[in-house]
């Protein structure tokens, strides 16, 4: 076998970039180069998460560890362009063509890119905080360069692309503050005592574990329903912000039996029916 000349099929021209050949050994060179800037990316971006920036809040730790991981690639991508001997001023045109392929064909994967980067720098959402958008609420556990992973009670995860953070109402209830309020209706009988109603809900706030003191609980008369008087009890938990459905539900339980233990019944709905003209039934005897 003739290794010299298997040797220089690899050295020649498959096409040329400007006035310089690319072959076979400079594309195997600019890939490996561009595997290694990669990989260089994600263990600057692991370090930075890891180790150099544990004192920062998750948000803002995963936010400068993904744009540094962007300038080590940008940086890296110039370097293997120019150790491969390619002039970055050649690219101009390609650039251009470039520019207009994205903004007919690749639209919507810029914006969402750039809707991204905007989401690490101005943080309206972080990792860990609860937010609502488009009806659905979750968890943000992944915030990525072109879409961002939101994690239901359920355990299903939502990919929603970054665009919509951005163009989109988003309601983002631990935003600066992982206080939330909860707000739990309930109905009693109109025979009931307001101000004993009041102590008991109150009392059922206290008792639970998950109730903040500050802000303290509350509750709001909110006037005669058709077949009860209505109120709400209002109060403030951290713990169980991503668990609004369970933290309701301890409250109704409570509430239940602090109601039925002072002898407070709640009332359900009842209608009157009255015949204009009496039905005779005749019995058969």
């Amino acid at each position: 076998m003739d290794w010299s000349k298997f040797l220089g099929n690899f050295a020649r021209p498959l096409f040329y970039l400007g006035e310089i050949p690319v072959t076979v050994a400079s594309m195997v060179q600019f890939i490996v180069l561009l595997m290694l800037v990669i990989l260089a990316a994600r263990t600057v971006r692991r370090m930075l998460r890891a180790r150099l920036l544990v004192r920062l809040p998750i948000g803002r730790r995963d936010a400068i560890a993904r744009l540094v991981g962007y300038v080590v690639l940008a940086l890296g991508f110039m370097v293997a362009m120019q150790t491969l001997g390619v002039d970055l001023t050649a690219l101009t045109v390609f650039a251009g063509a470039l520019s207009i392929g994205i903004g007919f064909g690749l639209q919507n994967i810029a914006n969402n890119f750039l809707s991204g980067l905007i989401i690490l720098v101005e943080r309206p959402i972080q990792l860990g905080d609860r937010v609502e958008i488009g009806g659905v609420q979750g968890d943000v556990v992944r915030i990525g360069g072109r879409s961002t992973t939101i994690r239901s009670n359920d355990n299903i995860d939502m990919i929603i692309p970054n665009g919509e953070f951005i163009s989109e109402q988003v309601v983002n209830l631990s935003h600066g503050d992982q206080k939330v309020r909860i707000r739990v209706p309930f109905g009693v009988s109109f025979g009931s005592d307001p101000r004993k109603v009041e102590k008991i809900a109150l009392e059922v706030a206290a008792a639970d574990e998950h109730v903040l003191n500050i802000p303290q609980a509350s509750v709001r008369f909110m006037g005669f329903g058709d077949n009860s008087m209505k109120f709400e009890l209002r109060t403030w938990t951290a713990k169980m912000a991503h668990q609004p459905d369970l933290f309701r539900s301890n409250l109704y339980f409570a509430l239940w039996d602090g109601l039925k233990k002072a002898g407070i019944e709640i009332p359900f709905s009842q209608r009157d029916i009255n015949f204009r003209n009496p039905i005779r039934i005749k019995s058969r005897v």
